[in-house]
């Protein structure tokens, strides 16, 4: 049996795909209103193909509870949060989860680490746990790190076909934990050493803020000369072996936002560029407030409150509002205005701040200055309603609207 710790954003899915596929799963968190939920046959957040996923799941015998199984495989998918302030990771909750299958495993159990970790946070962290417990390691234990490699918006799909790596102390571990992963996966599955492991998971999403940050700051040249980004960006692509990525308002989510930081906090000499771009990623909330505050004086609003932020999911088509753009604006204001903006979202159904409007027409009608954070399909849908409006647009979605 295998017993998943964590149902959230990967945890939940990834032991859904396990019991589909044949596993017997059963998934484990200490949060009882999510469990409840869940035995309801009630999912807690909204992901494309994961309603019909959870059935087959259910139909196949998948189970949920608080309590840790006695098994002798394990996979951990908890959060792992830094420190702001030094940069370094929080490996409180893989430290917890770890101590609580120590009391409960079996002999010989494989101890599988998703959730995404520094280079050397299992050897520093949790190889010692192992040691303190009395147990063997390759023997009574084997550690793994299988990190996680999936996008909300898109999780079912890159669950099946994305690539996987599974960093082990032997070849033989890493086989049996590729077995495991191959009964839903049909990418390739590369087994390494376990700090490569943890090394390659860091590196894939530094790399992808880099590449945003490049795109940022040509934001803010441009505006500084008065050019045109969006322009500039589609003729360099031209360019056979140039791919710049488009700017936006901020980078949201749980991955490419904070998983550099982890370099940074291990490597802090070493890192002066990764360090570099994602100071330019957190600024850019500050660049849409100074643009916010230029387009209010421009027209004569002088109302805060008749600005309104449409989206505050950190991308579209998601719910997740961990780390996004949205957010960290709203964390920002404090620095530029007294009054709040309103807002709205149509993936968020529930009222989870002041100042939040449910319905779309309302907010349309209360706001004289619209920006556009996020890129729903619902905006799609509705760009007709917003004709006449003055608009601040990110994503370059409306050709005569204000950019960045």
């Amino acid at each position: 049996m295998i017993n998943v710790i964590g149902l959230g954003y990967i945890g939940l899915p990834t032991a859904l795909m396990l019991a589909a596929n044949g596993n017997e799963v059963i998934g484990t968190d200490y949060n009882m209103e999510l469990l409840s939920s869940l035995k309801r046959g009630e999912l807690t957040f909204e992901e494309s193909g994961l309603e019909e996923l959870f059935k087959n799941a259910l139909d196949k015998g998948i189970k949920f509870g608080s309590e840790y199984s006695s098994s002798n495989f394990y996979i951990i998918t908890v959060p792992t949060p830094y420190d702001k302030v030094d940069k370094k990771i929080d490996a409180s909750y893989v430290i917890a989860a770890t101590k609580q299958v120590l009391e409960v495993c079996q002999k010989g159990t494989i101890l599988v680490i998703e959730s995404t970790i520094s280079p050397g946070t299992i050897d520093r962290f949790v190889r010692p746990l192992i040691r303190e417990a009395g147990l063997v390691l390759g023997e009574d234990l084997h550690l793994v790190h299988a990190p996680e490699r999936i996008l909300p918006g898109q999780m079912i799909k890159e669950l099946q076909f994305n690539s996987r790596t599974i960093g082990a102390d032997s070849p033989e571990i890493a086989q049996r934990v590729k077995d495991v992963y191959s009964s839903f996966c049909e990418g390739e599955i590369v087994c390494t050493d376990i700090r490569t492991a943890e090394m390659t998971k860091v590196v894939e999403n530094t790399f992808r803020a880099i590449n945003i940050a490049f795109a940022n700051e040509l934001t803010k040249i441009s505006r500084h000369d008065d050019l045109d980004v969006h322009e500039i960006i589609r003729i360099s692509n031209m360019h056979p072996r140039v791919n710049i990525l488009s700017p936006g308002p901020g980078v949201g989510g749980h991955c490419i936002p904070v998983d550099p930081w982890f370099l940074v906090g291990d490597y802090p000499r070493l890192t002066k560029l990764i360090s570099a771009a994602l100071e330019i990623n957190e600024s850019m909330p500050d660049l849409v407030l100074d643009r916010i505050r230029e387009i209010m004086n421009e027209n004569g609003i002088t109302e805060r409150n008749k600005v309104g932020i449409y989206g505050v999911t950190y991308k579209q088509d998601v719910d997740d509002i961990r780390e996004s753009p949205t957010l960290q604006l709203f964390d920002h204001m404090k620095n530029h205005f007294a009054e709040p903006f309103k807002f709205f979202d149509p993936m968020i159904h529930n009222k989870i701040m002041e100042n939040q409007i449910m319905d779309f027409d309302e907010f349309l009608g209360e706001s004289e200055l619209i920006v556009l954070m996020v890129e729903h399909s619902h905006l799609k849908d509705n760009l007709f309603k917003l004709e006449g409006k003055c608009i601040l647009d990110t994503h370059n979605l409306i050709d005569d609207a204000y950019k960045l």
